[in-house]
């Protein structure tokens, strides 16, 4: 099984939409629900070239299975993002590796120091992710932001150059 990251190109909008507007993924999303095509179409060519971020797409032996990507990059810093679209795709280790390859690029391509996440509470899979992937847990968030209507609880997860170096992440 080969494990790709590449950049998300236009041809992707469909994947996207199908992906964040399924229930079995968006339970813990925080996008204004349903996406639509035109408003998507709009976001991708604002975001397509921009030099703060990185939006790629998660490929299995050539087909796309996922969204990854590096948000908010400033300074030394970015916010780290996936969702594993495909239901088939799940609980495979797809989204360890992936994770482990786009840290590989935010530290080694984008220069960064340090990659940072928030995950609600409840989210179980997603902290055992980012757990496994090196991440340290560092805070809580009690209802500062909501999701669907109502306020929810986030964990606060960052890992850093030096803590992926040292977990030995770096070998690709």
């Amino acid at each position: 099984m080969q494990i790709v990251i590449r950049k998300m190109k236009w041809e992707d909008i469909p994947l996207k939409l199908k992906w964040i507007n399924d229930e079995q993924n968006n339970q813990f999303l925080h996008y204004d629900l349903p996406l639509e095509q035109k408003k998507t179409e709009e976001w991708f060519e604002k975001i397509k070239d921009r030099t703060d971020r990185f939006d790629g797409i998660i490929e299995v032996d050539g087909e796309p299975v996922g969204l990854i990507g590096i948000l908010g990059i400033k300074g030394k810093q970015g916010e780290y993002y996936i969702t594993m679209g495909e239901p088939a795709y799940k609980g495979k280790g797809i989204a360890t590796e992936a994770t482990r390859q786009l840290l590989h690029y935010a530290f080694t391509k984008l220069g960064l120091d340090q990659v940072y996440l928030y995950t609600e509470c409840e989210n179980l899979p997603a902290q055992r992710l980012f757990e496994k992937s090196g991440f340290q847990k560092k805070g809580i968030e009690y209802g500062k932001v909501q999701n669907r209507g109502r306020n929810v609880d986030r964990f606060y997860y960052e890992i850093s150059r030096e803590e992926f170096e040292i977990n030995g992440y770096f070998e690709l």
